[in-house]
């Protein structure tokens, strides 16, 4: 079946449908990793985007239960070089086209997805549309045109946790090769995490590590989270703009000096303007596990999962915060921490599957930050 990309500046692109028949709008962007294609389409953190993956063959190891980072794909659409017909692994249980149709998620291969990333890399991540129903150029041109992007809305509340729960699974044992898990007990740290669209390997790394983990959604607000008595508090990755997600920087704000804070992601960026900073939009983001970021504070060079199209504005800074980690690309805020208080975070993601795992430390430095 034929499948159309339009992009809001007049371009099209024809390929083949190995998804879902429909058509679905969205912000274009890519993703430079070339393993991992599952947890990218789980990671709630895609939300209204439609993902272009740059290594030209995916779908070779197929699709299994265990590697999802949510319950279902998130993401608007998706977009690839070459899908693969066959799948080698042992592992697999389906392939990524079967999978795709199953969620209902919109999709297209054949097309040159190094003309479009370039595209996107010189001129900035484009609403566009993706269809199998409408062939018109115009006609999906005008719908580009009308995406509502990004920017000034709240998407967390279209994937966070709608209630509170007790998360008790681990990691994966493919994460590493002995298993060193510490078994909670009633004096292990409570963790309590706010689900603002959180990977599921998030709560895994706190579980594996010892800690009594509790996810509630992300519009909790400070009485709640301390009716917990949560030894920390976690903040997760999302979607998204994080400017309009005010009921959750107005939390932060309010548990800040009561509890050791970690976040990652969208919650770094919910940490820095809880603490009077200012977020911007990156011309295409950085969407990719082979990211160098300069850790400031051990002069070590960490290569690291990313997924954002938002920034802290360095420049908007208190000074109430430290910049202690940087991109080795483009120079931006890659982590800050509370110079008075026990409050750190991180744009990028120590908890990544399938990886890279440079940054593991940082969920040991919030453990010790939790005093137990």
């Amino acid at each position: 079946m034929t499948a159309k990309l339009a992009l809001e500046d007049g371009t099209v692109f024809t390929g083949t449908s190995v998804g879902a028949e429909g058509e679905v709008d969205g912000e274009v962007c890519f993703n430079t990793s070339m393993t991992g294609y599952q947890e990218i389409l789980t990671d709630p953190s895609y939300r209204g985007q439609i993902v272009t993956m740059t290594y030209p063959q995916i779908g070779n190891y197929g699709v299994n239960a265990e590697d999802v980072e949510s319950a279902k794909p998130h993401l608007a659409g998706f977009i690839v070089r070459e899908h693969s017909r066959t799948q080698s692994n042992f592992r697999c249980e389906r392939s990524l086209s079967e999978y795709l149709e199953e969620h209902g998620i919109v999709a297209i291969e054949s097309i040159d997805t190094r003309a479009l990333v370039r595209r996107l890399r010189s001129q900035g991540s484009m609403r566009g549309v993706l269809s199998t129903v409408d062939m018109d150029d115009a006609s999906l041109v005008a719908k580009a045109k009308a995406s509502p992007g990004l920017v000034g809305r709240d998407l967390v509340q279209e994937v966070a946790a709608t209630e509170a729960k007790q998360w008790s699974e681990p990691l994966s044992t493919w994460t590493k090769l002995e298993s060193d898990t510490r078994e909670a007990n009633a004096d292990s740290p409570h963790v309590v995490a706010m689900d603002f669209g959180m990977k599921w390997n998030i709560p895994r790394h706190l579980v594996d590590m010892g800690c009594r983990v509790t996810v509630v959604p992300g519009g909790y607000n400070a009485a709640q989270i301390l009716e917990l008595d949560p030894d920390g508090v976690f903040l997760s990755n999302g979607p998204g703009d994080p400017e309009p997600i005010e009921y959750a920087i107005g939390t932060i704000r309010d548990l800040l000096g009561q509890k050791p804070v970690f976040g990652i992601c969208l919650g770094h960026q919910l940490l820095s303007l809880a603490c009077g900073a200012k977020t911007f939009k990156m011309k295409f983001g950085h969407r990719g596990a082979n990211q160098p970021v300069h850790d400031l504070l051990t002069e070590k060079v960490e290569i690291t999962s990313q997924n954002h199209g938002f920034a802290v504005d360095e420049s908007t800074l208190p000074d109430a915060l430290e910049v202690t980690h940087r991109s080795l690309n483009d120079g931006t805020v890659e982590g800050v921490r509370h110079r008075e208080l026990p409050a750190f975070s991180v744009q990028y993601h120590p908890e990544a599957s399938s990886g890279p795992h440079d940054s593991h430390y940082l969920f040991e430095r919030f453990y010790e930050s939790m005093g137990k």
